[in-house]
Parts: structure tokens; sequence; C-alpha cells
């Protein structure tokens, strides 16, 4: 990790900067508009790359559009410290135009439909943006409603159900937590594709240590008030074998149950949890107090019904390269994407760098040489004061930042969760998604006051 270092560019470049040329839906919609790189979504991903590809001084001014219709861009791997208390997920949050540099075109609306073979993508008035290459980026959907009864519970101020997937409700957690006393208390982790899929374990850890220091939570105790379970849709705790190893000790000695393959579908009647069961045995029902559930997310409609979407409904990329696997034209990384890894910011800070300098080579007239290794971390919080910081790659293998000064990342450790709760929110919003950060190498010092 580099040294930390917080730029101070000149006030008048901060200012000149401070928002994008808007274009809304009735702009767009008066005639054809084409750029050299269209980046469709402003999360994570798309604010790294375009602002990235806009730093290494190839593009004119409005040659790199972004298309998105959002209002608001959330620090989304803050929401689990909204979830503790340890954070308000408004100073998380910072409106869109003003994240984006004025170089840069933003069209404030959605997309429609992608249209590969004409290098063009439809926006929901039925105007056409047209571009060189095409950078899809929009993220996945959380789908609330895909667990029966999940929505009636959650939006429910008087059910303890909550999550912090979500913005209306990821600081209802803290509160949920907080008033609950006495009975059983299950967080849910479902099978297949989510964002960040260490999540789900930091609010069970944070919440026990909550009740733990409250004197409600005993392990090995049947006279401690709360009684935990972690049901998970997977047959172990974490899909790296060293951290899993090391959260199933954890799990084990601080006394909490392990429902694994339960996969959460249904809520029934104000305490009542389904779990479909592998291999055609019958769903199982377990009565609960509090539940912290994490819903089922995948593919968002107009990405999975597209021609550049695989059979899972995902960007179909090369693992390496990041390119589409049958368009030489069309890009994507981040969650929206086919690349096997897991879904985090953290993965995005080594995936950008890639594909924009993959996308400059063909621009050029060359193939893309530049290789993703499927690099991804997870700062996983296992108490208030300690982080499990896991970062592997491709095949399950660890590759730590800090093994190269002796630290072993299998223990839990408080500089770790200063990293998570201190540095990282202000990094993101500082560096990340102006394209100067590049994760685990540090500060991109040469795009750093471009």
């Amino acid at each position: 990790m580099a040294t930390l270092f917080r730029p101070r560019p000149s006030t008048a470049r901060h200012l000149a900067r401070s928002f994008a040329t808007v274009s809304p839906v009735t702009h767009a919609a008066t005639g054809a508009h084409n750029h050299k790189v269209v980046v469709v979504g402003a999360g994570a991903a798309g604010l790294s790359v375009s602002h990235q590809l806009l730093k290494t001084g190839n593009m004119k001014p409005e040659e790199i559009a972004i298309i998105d219709p959002a209002e608001w861009h959330h620090y989304q791997p803050g929401w689990t410290l909204v979830g503790a208390g340890l954070k308000t997920k408004q100073e998380l949050r910072r409106r869109l135009p003003g994240l984006i540099d004025t170089r840069l075109k933003l069209y404030q609306t959605k997309v429609d439909k992608f249209n590969p073979a004409e290098n063009n993508v439809t926006l929901n008035d039925g105007a056409r943006i047209g571009y060189e290459h095409l950078v899809v980026v929009p993220g996945i959907a959380v789908n609330i409603d895909a667990i029966k009864g999940l929505p009636e519970a959650l939006y429910n101020p008087d059910r303890m159900v909550s999550t912090i997937y979500d913005y209306k409700t990821c600081d209802e957690v803290y509160a949920n937590i907080s008033k609950f006393k006495s009975g059983h208390a299950i967080f849910t982790h479902p099978q297949g594709v989510i964002k960040c899929a260490g999540a789900p374990q930091k609010t069970l850890w944070l919440a026990l240590d909550f009740w733990r220091k409250e004197g409600l939570y005993k392990a090995h105790d049947s006279s401690s008030p709360i009684s935990i379970d972690f049901a998970t849709g997977l047959p172990v705790m974490f899909g790296i074998g060293k951290y899993s190893a090391k959260l199933e000790e954890l799990r084990k000695e601080r006394g909490v149950g392990g429902l694994f393959q339960h996969d959460l579908i249904a809520i029934e009647g104000d305490n009542t949890a389904v779990f479909a069961r592998p291999d055609g045995q019958p769903p199982v029902k377990k009565h609960f107090d509090f539940m912290h559930v994490v819903p089922k997310m995948g593919p968002l409609p107009f990405v999975k019904d597209s021609p550049i979407a695989d059979a899972a409904g995902f960007v179909e990329v090369d693992p390496g390269t990041t390119r589409h696997v049958k368009y030489n034209n069309v890009w994507s990384c981040g969650d929206a994407s086919s690349l096997p890894t897991s879904k985090t910011a953290a993965a995005v800070t080594a995936q950008a760098p890639i594909m924009v300098d993959n996308i400059l080579s063909v621009m050029n007239g060359k193939e893309p040489t530049e290789e993703y290794d499927g690099y991804a971390s997870c700062p996983l919080l296992t108490e208030y004061g300690k982080v499990l910081l896991c970062e592997f790659k491709y095949g399950g293998e660890p590759k730590e930042t800090f093994k190269s000064i002796g630290l072993d990342q299998g223990t839990p450790r408080r500089m770790f969760y200063h990293m998570k709760k201190d540095f990282f929110p202000w990094v993101y919003y500082a560096s990340m998604v102006k394209g100067t950060w590049g994760g685990a190498k540090g500060f991109r010092w040469s795009t750093l006051f471009k």
C-alpha cells in the first residue's frame, strides 16, 4: 500500500471541474450524438474508467460520454459501517454531476437498448448515442422482491428485519441491533452472485460484538438472552479457503450456529424464515426475532436482455482483457461484467487501469495486451476495531498487499480496521472516482493533477 497522501489541487481547478455538462432527456432527443467512448453507468467502475481515460490526454472535451440517470452517487462499501453505527448514510453520498469532470459529457437518463452491430445505444426517449468504443458498467440489481415477503417485512418499521444493501434501510440495521434485547437472530447470505460476498458477515460479527459488550450475548451459554445463526446458501463461510478457515474458526469460537446451504426464499408471517435446501431436500423453516437479510441480486434487465450478455445475463468479456468476446469495441468490468471474481469496488481498482490501457491499444490499431489476474479484496470486519483484510486473485489464491512486510492477513488487525473505516471512504471520493487511485498499487501519481 502506498504512503497515504492527501493531494491538494488548486482551488481554481477544483471549482472549474465541479460539474459536468449535463444533457437531460429532452436535449438528447433533439439529434444524433457521437462520442469516441460512451460509458454506461456512473458507479465506482464508470467514474474510474471515464476519468482514467480522460487523464491519458488522448481525448478532447466531450469525446467521452457517461450515461446514468442517478441524482446521487453512493459509496456502497460504507453501508456496512452505517449498519454498525460508525457512519451516517448521508455522509457517504455525493451528487453525481459534481463528481464528473467538466470535460466529460453526462447524459442523465437511462439506456433502453444496446445496438452493438450499429455502434450505438438507444436511450429511453428513443434518441441514439453513437460510439467508437462502449464501456458497459451499470452495476447489478438488488432484487428485494425475489424473496417472498421480504418487501413487506423490510419496509415495515415495526418489523425487526433490515438490510445494509438498500439505502432506505441501511441505517435501520443499527437501530434494530441497538433495540434488540433477547431472542433468536438470523443473518443470511443468499446463493448466487452478490455485491461484496463478505458484507453479510460484517453485519453478523459487528452485531454479535455489540450484543456481547451489552451483556446480551454469551457464547456457548444457554442463559444467553440472544442466540445467533448464520444461514448461508454456500457450503462454507467464504469462497477463499484461507479466509474461510479463519471465519469458520471464529464462528465456532463465538458460538454462532452455521446453517450451511440454507438459501432464504421466503418470510412467512411475522417471524418465520423459509430456506431452500440442495439436492431436492424439502425447505426448512426457522423462527427468528431479529433478521438481517441479504437480498437476491442479478443483472439489470436492459443488460440481461441484450446482445452483449452471456447466458447468465452479464456482459460477456474476456477474463483477462475485459473486452467483449464478440464485439471488439465493447468492454465491461465491475459488477455488470462476467469477470469470474468477487464483485467489489476493490476489484474495480485493478480492472479499470487494465481496461483503459487495452482500449487505448485498440484505438491505436493494436491488440490488447494487459491482463487482469482476478484481483479483488474484501476488508471483512470481524468486530469493532478489527478487520480481516482478504485479498485474492483468480483460482482463490491469496494476493496480499502486506505480505511483503511480514503481515499475515489471515489474522484480523486494528490497522486494517482503520483503513476500512477511515481511509477507504476518504480515498474513494478524494481519488478513486477521479481516476487517480490504483488500489493495492496506491496513487496513480502520473495522473494525480491532470
